[in-house]
Parts: C-alpha cells; sequence; structure tokens
C-alpha cells in the first residue's frame, strides 16, 4: 500500500448531520484540488443538502473507488466499514465525533493530514472483524458483520439473562448478567472497555469476552484466542436481543443461539505518518504523558 497514489475518493458523512455539509464541503474541494475525482455517499450527500454533485451508494464506492474519506465519529466509521469491508477499499477517518478512536484526523487538521496520504506517504493499519450469527432449530435467522463487537443482552423488562456459553466444543459457563460482550481489540475501547475489560493491541489474534453486571462476583473477562467459534444460548430472560455494532436483532427465544466467528474480511485504514496506537490512547483517554 505505501507509495499508492488514488485516482477516485469517496466522502462519507455522519446520517443525519445537516452540519456536517460545510466540511464535507471543504474536504471535496480539496480532494478536487489534488487532482481527484471526488463522489458523495448518497445518504451523506442527502443529509449535508448537497445537490448537484455526483453520488453514489455503498456498493458503487466499493467497486468504483480506491479510498474512502470519512467525516463523522467512530460511529460513522463502524457502519461503513463494516459495509465496505468485501470491497478491500481503504478509509480514512476525519473526526467530528467525541472520542475518535478510529476516525482520528482532527476536523481542523485535514488537508495538512490528508496531502501526504494522497501522495502514497502513509501508515497502513488492517483490523479484524467478527462475524456473527444467530441460530435457531439449526437454521440461520439472521448473520451480520461487526468491527467492535457483538453483545448479547437482556430486553427492556427488569431482570438478568441466562447464557450458556461454549468455546468451540468445550463447555465454558452458565452466567447470568445483563450480557455478554464479545470483542475485537478494535472494540476493545468501546462498550468492553467500559464493563471492565481490558484492551487489546490491534495486531493481537484475539477476542475479550466481558460479562455485563454478572450475578457472579467470580464471572470476570476473558482473553481468547480468535481462531474457534463462541457461542452464547439463550437459557433464560424475557426479551433477549443481540447487536452486531449497529445492527441489532431483538426478542431472542430460549434455545436460541448466537455464534461469533472471525470473519474473512478486514478492515483497511491509513494513517498519517508516524500515526501510533499507544499516542491515540494516550491522547484520547488522558493519560499522563510525564
Amino acid at each position: 500500500m505505501p507509495g499508492t497514489r488514488f485516482n477516485h475518493v469517496a466522502i462519507v458523512a455522519k446520517h443525519q448531520a445537516p452540519t456536517s455539509g460545510p466540511l464535507v464541503e471543504q474536504i471535496r474541494q480539496f480532494l478536487r484540488s489534488q487532482g481527484l475525482q471526488v463522489s458523495l455517499e448518497r445518504q451523506s450527500a442527502e443529509s449535508a443538502q448537497l445537490a448537484g454533485y455526483p453520488v453514489l451508494d455503498t456498493q458503487e464506492i466499493g467497486r468504483l473507488c480506491d479510498l474512502v474519506v470519512v467525516a463523522g465519529g467512530d460511529g460513522t466509521m463502524l457502519g461503513l466499514a463494516r459495509e465496505i469491508a468485501p470491497f478491500g477499499v481503504p478509509l480514512v477517518g476525519i473526526n467530528q465525533g467525541r472520542l475518535g478512536f478510529i476516525t482520528d484526523i482532527p476536523a481542523d487538521q485535514f488537508r495538512e493530514a490528508l496531502e501526504p496520504i494522497l501522495a502514497g506517504d502513509f501508515e497502513t493499519e488492517q483490523r479484524t472483524m467478527l462475524e456473527g450469527a444467530v441460530w435457531r432449530d439449526r437454521a440461520c435467522i439472521f448473520s451480520g458483520l461487526a468491527l467492535n463487537d457483538v453483545v448479547v443482552s437482556r430486553g427492556a423488562a427488569a431482570g438478568m439473562v441466562e447464557l450458556r456459553i461454549h468455546v468451540g466444543e468445550e463447555f465454558v459457563a452458565n452466567i447470568r448478567a445483563d450480557g455478554v460482550i464479545v470483542a475485537s481489540p478494535t472494540g476493545s475501547t468501546a462498550y468492553s472497555m467500559s464493563a471492565g475489560g481490558p484492551l487489546l493491541h490491534p495486531s493481537i489474534g484475539g477476542w475479550v469476552m466481558v460479562p455485563i453486571a454478572s450475578h457472579g462476583l467470580s464471572n470476570r473477562p476473558i482473553v481468547l484466542p480468535d481462531t474457534g467459534v463462541v457461542s452464547l444460548e439463550i437459557v433464560a430472560g424475557r426479551d433477549a436481543s443481540v447487536n452486531f455494532d449497529m445492527q441489532s436483532l431483538t426478542h431472542l427465544h430460549h434455545g436460541d443461539r448466537v455464534t461469533v466467528t472471525r470473519s474473512q474480511h478486514r478492515s483497511l485504514f491509513l494513517h498519517p505518518k508516524g500515526w501510533s496506537y499507544y499516542a491515540t490512547l494516550r491522547r484520547k483517554l488522558g493519560w499522563y504523558e510525564g
């Protein structure tokens, strides 16, 4: 990837955010000044109230573009990364959100960051993804990709959910809790971290499984290899649901199984030269630098 030069760039912005219009237009003009063909993602253009520009849907972006610039927060990036991963198109994130672990370029510095990237001078990072499925009576009724995590949790009614957990063919435990998170290294800085899970470096071939408010105080987060299948079966609890990043399936039945495996797809991110994962943690988490 280093040394690559790009020709056709797509811009994706946070949907339902008309205030993103000025930034999207500035990015578009900058990319055009660099001699690039520029298209806007269809819903982004509509939300930003930008008319008269070339627009593409996500599938067309995957087929036709060789770089995507995402202007938004990590949620915007998660939604796009899941859809674009099968195409292998690299992503660059410009942060308009709060934390910005994977949309790491400050909005007021996008020109200085993008210019060398467009010239082929950048750091490349691949992130593993999760593939989840819901099984009912031996039939798959739902499946989806996730960059952050797969979360099985209780419904809105009071009460816990009980889950029977297997890793591969081995029984691990029955856990009564508000839910269980299976997170990728990318997702280890999201919901998993808030629930007390450890941070995993993105290069680690593993997942973290984290109980949410477990009834058993000895149920602790555990780091698992990402080479097998994690299975979470609904034993008890009302209105249990599963969430694959931004995709949800509610009203799971007793006996339903949620399985998590490593996806064959990866998300590809480009960062400015000199980017550091540890510097990102220091900056976003406010760690003391000395």
